[in-house]
């Protein structure tokens, strides 16, 4: 049976991606039919009802979704489609109450031609009471307009469905993690719509364990977690977990929203000393890692550990238990890191497990900074939020079972150059980039030499 999926119309690059990782989590098979960015309509083909709702039940990026009784260009191609396809399923709606709705994308009807537009259905000839709130069954016309359609008064839409409500998603959650309802938050805690996203996309679900190497204030394993996935983090500085403690503090994040029990536990390491035992355990990883904007990226360690630096670690050797010691930090390179994480998804993920990490980019082709790749992994989604010169891409990847790897390309990768560098700009190019307010480097040469 065909369903039509009415979205929001946000994040669209991230839409197919959340639904089709749904259907993998519900264990539905579906197809998908027709479907644009451009537009919040999407045609799929779908087992049962019950499977269309199960598709919708924790949806974020949806709306709601319908039986699809059929697609035109045109009221009269309509017409004739739902006469011809669906009128065996009349009888069953012959004497319940029923409502149709209008939603007109992009456009707008006065309330004279919706009437009229409604009226048009009388074939259907259903006999049970009109309730406009809580009725058994609504139905819904919907109405694609072109861009602009009423400044340009338009007279039609160019494409019109028709379809009965079978199910509502859980958009509305998105207001219960609402960052500005949260009791603690920092300047880099992502938003609770992208949050649930990424964990839907990462799979996320009872009896699996997240983790989350760059957890800040926790806006991933609370996103996790609401799906009933076990959630685990980690962060270099331990002050943001911390926070001021209590209901302030990554912790009582948790409690804020009843999900203490399910939070493993949070600790301070950065992911290249990380006490994560290599064993394939994690059922999935998601995170934002630093962009390196703010301040340089770093990690723990020294730059010169065995001459100048020496004095460095063995005053860490002493002074290490001390609660106020803290730990020397280098700069890091932002393509070592993204290697980083790919290495460590590779040694931790079960089969089939999944990576969803957010890295930024330039929009100039010329800048764009490519999405790494890795023997063990590969990419499924890659979802992407343009600002102005600059996006972040959600890059989603699927840990291969052992036998599908390719070997002599894990070699390789193992025997790649590490990447060298003394400074923060040095090692991270979409921080030069981001300063030079993403011009071309020849154009800042240019400037100089002139």
């Amino acid at each position: 049976m065909e369903y039509l999926i009415r979205f929001s119309q946000s994040h669209e690059t991230f839409r197919l991606a959340e639904i089709q990782s749904l259907a993998i989590v519900e264990g539905i098979d579906l197809e998908v039919i027709s479907y644009s960015e451009e537009s919040p309509f999407c045609i799929v083909r779908l087992p049962s009802e019950d499977a269309a709702k199960a598709l919708l039940r924790r949806s974020v990026l949806a709306q709601t979704i319908h039986e699809h009784w059929g697609t035109a260009e045109t009221y009269g191609e309509l017409h004739a489609i739902v006469k011809r396809g669906t009128s065996h399923l009349w009888p069953q709606y012959k004497d319940v109450s029923f409502k149709i709705n209008i939603d007109a994308y992009q456009g707008s009807r006065s309330e004279k031609k919706k009437v009229e537009l409604i009226n048009s259905f009388a074939y259907l000839a259903f006999e049970g009471l009109i309730l406009l709130r809580s009725p058994d069954q609504e139905f819904t016309i919907f109405e694609q307009w072109e861009f602009d359609a009423m400044p340009r008064h338009l007279p039609d839409p160019f494409k019109v469905h028709f379809g009965r409500l079978v199910g509502r998603s859980v958009r509305e959650v998105i207001k219960t993690y609402d960052l500005k309802k949260r009791g603690y938050i920092s300047t880099t805690s992502m938003d609770s719509e992208l949050a649930l996203v990424t964990a839907n996309i990462a799979l996320a679900a009872p009896g699996k364990i997240f983790y989350d190497p760059f957890v800040g204030t926790g806006s991933f394993p609370i996103a996790c977690a609401h799906f009933g996935a076990l959630g685990w983090g980690s962060d270099i500085d331990g002050r943001s977990v911390r926070g001021e403690g209590g209901k302030r503090s990554l912790k009582g994040n948790f409690a804020q929203y009843g999900l203490e029990k399910l939070l493993g536990d949070v600790f301070v390491s950065d992911l290249t000393n990380s006490p994560v035992r290599r064993a394939r355990i994690l059922d999935g990883i998601v995170c934002d890692p630093p962009y390196g904007v703010r301040e340089g990226l770093k990690v723990l360690g020294c730059r010169d550990p065995e001459n100048r630096d020496a004095w460095l670690v063995e005053k860490g050797k002493q002074t290490y238990r001390n609660p106020s010691f803290v730990p020397p930090k280098k700069a890091y390179s932002f393509m070592a890191m993204l290697d980083d994480i790919l290495n460590f998804a590779s040694d931790t993920l079960v089969d089939h497990g999944r990576l969803s990490f957010w890295m930024p980019t330039a929009n100039d082709e010329e800048q764009e900074i490519p999405v790494p790749t890795h023997p063990c992994l590969i990419i499924v989604f890659v979802c992407t939020q343009v600002f102005n010169r600059w996006s972040r891409r959600l890059i989603t990847y699927r840990r291969l079972p052992d036998s599908e790897i390719d070997l002599s390309a894990l070699a390789q990768k193992k025997q790649e150059e590490q990447v060298k560098g003394h400074t923060a700009d040095d090692l991270n190019s979409f921080r030069r980039a981001y300063f030079r307010g993403f011009k071309p480097e020849q154009a800042d040469a240019d400037v100089a030499a002139s």
